[in-house]
């Protein structure tokens, strides 16, 4: 019994054990590369305050939107067994409707919280429109959500009447980079709440048992008084949620939104975070800290290729053989030859410890 029991306590970290040593191995790569790689400094930014600096924290902040997304992405994974490639649009969206709401008056602090709960509202109904077309009318999830990846940007243009609108303001500033006498950029301070929020909606609520049912086996979840449309359209509205709070982010580190250019190509780092953190693509069983590891891993090999001076245009070659190798370690082919051999090694142990002992 106890053996069981170890053995299924250990089952619930091994889905961290790829993030982690993905993020270990490029840890140790720079260390012996430049031991002075990960050191954190600090400085005095334009307003004069102390600001922590250095690699690490870049990375860590840098991270910040791609692991708040990647959090709403794993919901929509583990219930739908797709993924939503539309979320870079969706967070444009929200960062027009915030800058929309704006420019519309004098920036306070209220005005701020208004144009949040704003873009949060349209965000979460465009994630309404994807959860519906999935959930009701049974579309997969990456065909129903091509419809908001081609037309969202179009649509975050219109919002401001086409045009690339600029917003000046400490308010928005502080949200992007420093809060005056916190030396923690902000966004990595907003990646902590809304893991908090999330984590303790999964203590308090069967939302995450309900996802994981649903993933598994929708027939067996609806037997047992579970609905899967409703858990379907509570992950697409979680995921447009989370959207909406990278789309405000994004806009005020530049105090602008440039609906082209704007976490451009972020959908697909999303779905390779949620990959490298160990969830299963085809839905399920999922962690959300895989997830936030994994985006941070990606975020850290992206820092890795810049310091090494490799031109921009080849990141992107790089990263791909890389994450090819990731993914093909995590892969059930690999984890599950990995777990026979291990098998194979435990059994060989006993048998030469009795030939000693006699």
């Amino acid at each position: 019994m106890k053996a069981h029991a170890s053995k299924f306590k250990w089952s619930k970290y091994t889905q961290l054990l790829v993030p982690l040593m993905s993020i270990l191995l490029i840890v140790i790569f720079n260390l012996l590369r430049d031991p002075s790689f990960f050191s954190i400094g600090t400085s005095t930014n334009n307003l004069g305050n102390p600001v922590l600096t250095g690699n690490l924290v870049s990375i860590l902040n840098g991270a910040s939107e791609l692991a708040i997304i990647a959090m709403g992405m794993t919901l929509v994974t583990a219930a739908c067994g797709g993924q939503d490639i539309s979320v870079g649009a969706l967070a444009t969206i929200a960062g027009s409707v915030f800058v929309r709401i704006l420019r519309s008056g004098q920036i306070t602090i209220g005005s701020i919280l208004v144009g949040f709960l704003c873009c949060c509202v349209a965000a979460m109904l465009f994630g309404a429109f994807n959860g519906t077309l999935v959930s009701v009318f049974r579309i997969q999830p990456m065909i129903a959500t091509l419809v908001l990846f081609t037309c969202g940007r179009s649509i975050a243009y219109w919002i401001n009447g086409g045009a690339t609108p600029t917003i000046s303001s400490p308010l928005i500033t502080a949200i992007g980079s420093f809060i005056p006498g916190c030396p923690v950029p902000t966004p990595i301070i907003i990646v902590a709440v809304m893991a908090l929020i999330l984590g303790l909606v999964f203590r308090f609520t069967t939302l995450g048992l309900y996802t994981q049912t649903v993933g598994i086996n929708q027939r067996a979840a609806r037997l047992n008084g579970i609905n899967p449309m409703f858990i379907k359209l509570v992950s697409f509205l979680v995921l447009g949620l989370c959207c909406a709070v990278a789309g405000c982010i994004s806009v005020s580190r530049l105090s602008l939104i440039n609906h082209e250019t704007m976490l451009l190509e972020i959908e697909m780092d999303a779905i390779l975070a949620v990959a490298i953190g160990g969830n299963a693509l085809g839905g399920g069983k999922f962690k959300v800290t895989g997830s936030v590891l994994g985006a941070y891993a990606i975020q850290a090999l992206t820092t890795t290729l810049y310091a090494m001076k490799v031109p921009s245009t080849d990141v992107k070659a790089y990263k791909a053989i890389v994450i090819i190798l990731i993914v093909v370690i995590s892969s059930p082919v690999v984890k599950k030859a990995t777990n026979r051999l291990w098998t194979k090694i435990r059994a060989r142990i006993p048998a030469k410890k009795e030939v000693v002992a006699q």
